[in-house]
């Protein structure tokens, strides 16, 4: 092995071989496990996100590839309509072009053109990340094999009257022209104003006050509301309004939907052009006037003095039209929640047209059911409410959109207007007997969430019965962030119940979304963003800047990213590797909404990569000479060996529980503190000294190995490349043979303990750290051995004492061990506490009093505030009836230790007094 870890120079190579060799494919005769990825879209590079649930993917596949399981990730991408469909475009656009321009066949062909080429980008990052796809498998939602699925659902839901298409109401994107659903929209409180118009009553008899904050809508207004028991207007219902501008005769109606505390109490109705009119019109059968084009310009069906008008220039020609009037009865500022596409940022327009939709509730009454039933458990628990809250409120899904890129709707039009839904034209043709009639096929494309909602089983081959979907359909477990709950994961267990009858998965792990240091969302804007891969390879401040900022279409922005960049990055970005960003990753992967992701944190665990990378150089030194003769395991071997155990406990809880923070936490306190501080130490005065057997020599250089070996395979789930770099190595020298370490099994519990073994090391731990801790208070040197004394030692102490000898002075450093006689007053000394055990350093010559006169001193102070504290809650009734009687009894035992503790504080300070 190298002196130093270097992870850019073993990465690439491992990874090339594990995909050459093709290791990531379902092997062996297990029980199936199967993953499916969440498929990216397409539309550019992984973020930070991406790499953190692909961490934890892995790491899932991983353990359970080395359980013996056949375990299979599914990989592939998202065609992502909107998304794509936008980056292409803005492409066209630099180039002085539109799609219009090419026409939807190039249009098309050039977006293909362009997802090789990202889609590239992708596979390629998400191999950097060391996930262990099955390349083989490899999927696009826009393949063949998955068009078809797409076409046969849609089909089969048209036949038996869950497709439909009609009329309504949806939210229109006037810079995309396409439909969004309710989650494409992001509604968020902007500054505005409420308009307060007069309309005229029909009678001539006055008018009444209506209230808008959407003035240019007034142009489509069909009736005026006011509460059926609202005093003030009961006498007015049944009349008519002359609409202003327009010249229109409106009704005056009665709605329980009206509140009479806002405002007038009169509402105006544009049944076209806002959702809860819509409503309101269809119970009264108010006509639905659209006065919009798809632009959200003024179209021909208002007074011809706005046609053409953009909505918000017609909205200030209509208020100064309303006051010269004299119509216009106040103007009020006002916060107004604004709609907006999350692609284009446009205000979005609720716009009559004719769409495709889904009717859902018969496909949401058996998702509710699978989750309630307990089919499928969402891991954290409480996230299920979220599912209900959402699919007992559901409503149909509007599932076309006015795009290029995409499914193209399987539907075609004769000329009459007749709508004929089939697999293809031909088949249309041959169904409906319609000869060499002109046929036109419907020119939107189905939402992205349409087909991704068939992904866990189009991926496996359907609606051929493969046996990819015999074998691995239902999955294991979905691993999605908790935004997509309502995309995604309800729309696939709808479609699977309905098109597989069984769920698509078992369990749904949700985590959290990644933050920076300080809780706030990743943007460029903010400069605090990070890309996954220059963690990887780390990147100077010059190259991130330019990075950042090149290509960009917002030129204004460049100055703000920039400063931002420099500001949360001076020095730009180490670099850490792989395994020690995702391990980072899985120690972050708490059942929090918010995760924080803080460069300190990998910095620490850059350092763990390297301190396994020495310790295992240590190994491999020293276990040169091993032969298969017979050994003899010391105390700290059994130790290690038995904490080793209990470690491989805690990892196979952990991941069954998918608590993979904990999983590091478990592995991290063993490798880093037990094995390398600890055994490492303890192995030397062994494999070092002359007075020590063979056989036990022979003993610790194989525990060396095999504890090293073991952990490796517990470690690679989480931090692959190092581990497989090492375990090439070791694994010669601990006898086994195997190409890798993936395919490896996952070290099982032993069942057996050695309780004695635990606690005898740990004796000798807290033995060495309290002299430890002397010498750092007192200041004396690491390598100058020191005189113990023992006061107060028990039979248990004295044996440990002998049978620990060499560990106790090698490791510890210490010169030599004496008991004190009973009886005997001891000469002043440091002491430090082992139970009831002293361990005291003689003094004289060693120390300055005055300054271990303070730290005494603080320690009783310290000891003091803890009895007062104690002893105040036992004084308290309250505590001492209501509290379990084992924590009342602790606390007594707490009393008594502090007031022994104090008594031996003051015996030192006496001591001290003496040296004087």
């Amino acid at each position: 092995m190298d002196k130093s870890y270097q992870p850019k120079a073993i990465e690439q190579r491992i990874y090339e071989h594990w995909e050459a060799q093709d290791y990531f494919a379902p092997s062996g005769d297990g029980k199936p496990y199967c993953i499916v990825i969440p498929p990216p879209n397409v539309t550019g590079t992984l973020h930070m996100g991406h790499a953190f649930q692909n961490t934890i993917m892995d790491a899932l596949t991983r353990y359970h590839r080395m359980k013996g399981e056949r375990a299979l990730w599914q990989p592939g991408m998202d065609h992502a309509g909107i998304a794509t469909q936008m980056v292409v475009e803005r492409l066209l656009n630099a180039e002085g072009k539109s799609k219009r321009d090419l026409g939807r066949e190039k249009f098309v062909e050039r977006v293909w053109s362009w997802k090789e080429e990202s889609g590239g980008q992708i596979a390629r990052q998400t191999r950097r990340l060391g996930a262990s796809v099955d390349w083989s498998r490899d999927r696009f939602t826009m393949d063949d094999g998955l068009s078809e699925a797409v076409r046969r659902v849609f089909v089969q839901l048209h036949d038996e009257g869950l497709i439909y298409r009609g009329k309504r109401l949806v939210n229109w994107d006037p810079v995309l022209h396409t439909a969004l659903s309710d989650l494409e929209v992001l509604s968020a409180d902007e500054d505005g104003h409420l308009w307060n118009f007069r309309y005229p009553l029909a009678s001539g008899d006055g008018y009444l006050v209506v209230a808008t904050t959407r003035p240019e809508t007034m142009l489509g207004d069909s009736a005026v509301a006011v509460h059926p028991k609202d005093e003030r207007y009961k006498h007015l219902v049944g009349q008519e309004i002359i609409l202003p501008i327009v010249g229109r005769r409106i009704p005056i109606i009665a709605d329980d939907y009206v509140d009479p505390e806002f405002g007038s109490g009169c509402v105006k109705i544009t049944p076209a052009h806002d959702f809860n009119d819509y409503d309101i019109g269809k119970r009264h059968n108010l006509p639905m006037h659209n006065v919009f084009t798809d632009d959200a310009a003024i179209n021909e069906a208002a007074p011809e003095a706005y046609c053409g008008m953009d909505r918000f220039d017609a909205r200030k020609a209509i208020v100064a039209e309303f006051k010269r009037l004299g119509l216009l009865d106040k103007i009020e500022d006002y916060t107004v929640k604004i709609p907006r596409g999350d692609r284009s940022n446009a205000v979005i327009e609720p716009y009559l047209t004719d769409q495709w939709y889904v009717k859902i509730e018969p496909l949401a009454k058996p998702a509710i059911e699978a989750v309630e039933s307990g089919r499928i458990r969402f891991v954290p628990e409480n996230w299920s409410k979220t599912y209900y809250d959402w699919m007992y409120n559901i409503q149909d899904w509007c599932i076309s959109r006015q795009l290029w890129w995409g499914h193209r709707i399987p539907a075609w039009y004769d000329d009459d207007g007749n709508i004929y839904v089939g697999h293809n034209e031909a088949e249309v043709r041959e169904k409906n007997q319609l000869g060499d009639v002109a046929l036109r096929q419907d020119d939107d494309v189905l939402d992205t969430w349409f087909s991704s909602a068939l992904w866990p089983f189009s991926t496996m081959g359907w609606p051929e019965k493969t046996e990819a979907l015999k074998e691995f359909y239902p999955g294991n477990v979905l691993v999605t962030g908790f935004d997509i709950i309502f995309f995604w994961v309800a729309r696939m267990i709808m479609f699977g119940l309905k098109f597989m009858d069984d769920v698509p998965f078992h369990e749904v792990y949700i985590h959290g979304l990644i933050r920076d240091q300080d809780g706030q969302k990743m943007s460029k804007t903010k400069g605090n963003v990070l890309d996954p891969i220059d963690l990887i390879d780390g990147i100077d401040l010059e190259s991130l800047v330019e990075k950042r900022t090149s290509g960009m279409m917002q030129q204004h922005l460049i100055p703000k990213i920039e400063k931002a960049t420099r500001k949360h990055f001076p020095e730009g970005i180490d670099q850490y590797g792989t395994d020690a960003l995702r391990l980072t990753f899985a120690a972050l992967a708490t059942t929090g909404r918010d995760i924080r992701f803080d460069l300190g944190r990998i910095e620490g665990y850059k350092n763990f990569c390297n301190k396994l990378w020495n310790a295992a150089r240590y190994v491999l030194m020293n276990t040169e000479t091993l032969d298969d003769g017979d050994a003899e395991f010391s105390s700290a071997d059994r130790w290690i060996r038995a904490r080793l155990d209990q470690t491989t406990a805690e990892l196979h809880q952990h991941f069954a529980n998918y608590r993979l923070d904990l999983a590091v936490q478990s592995i991290y306190e063993f490798t880093w503190h037990e094995f390398c501080d600890w055994y490492l130490e303890l192995s030397k005065p062994i494999l070092q000294s002359d007075d020590v057997s063979a056989a036990m020599q022979r003993g610790t250089r194989r525990t060396l190995i095999e504890v090293l070996e073991s952990t490796l395979r517990l470690l690679h789930p989480l931090m692959p490349f190092v581990t497989e770099e090492i375990w090439q190595s070791v694994a010669p020298r601990a006898g086994i043979d195997g190409e890798t370490i993936m395919l490896r099994s996952y070290p099982e519990v032993s069942g057996s303990s050695d309780d004695g073994a635990i606690a005898d090391i740990e004796w000798v731990q807290q033995f060495i750290l309290g002299i430890r801790q002397i010498r750092g208070e007192m200041d004396i040197s690491p390598g100058k051995p020191l005189p113990v004394i023992l006061q107060d030692a028990s039979i248990a102490d004295r044996q440990r004492v002998q049978d620990q000898a060499m560990l106790l002075r090698r490791v510890g450093r210490v010169e030599s061990i004496t008991l004190l006689p009973d009886g005997e007053q001891p000469p002043a000394a440091a002491t430090a506490l082992l139970g009831d055990l002293r361990l005291l350093v003689p003094m004289k010559g060693l120390i300055d009093i005055d300054a271990e006169r303070s730290r005494l001193t603080k320690q009783l102070d310290k000891v003091k505030t803890e009895l007062q504290r104690s002893n105040a809650k036992l004084d308290n009734d309250k505590f001492v009836n209501n509290a379990p009687p084992e924590v009342v009894t602790q606390e007594r035992e707490r009393v008594a230790e502090f007031e022994r503790t104090i008594a031996q504080l003051h015996e030192q300070l006496e001591q001290l007094n003496e040296l004087e």
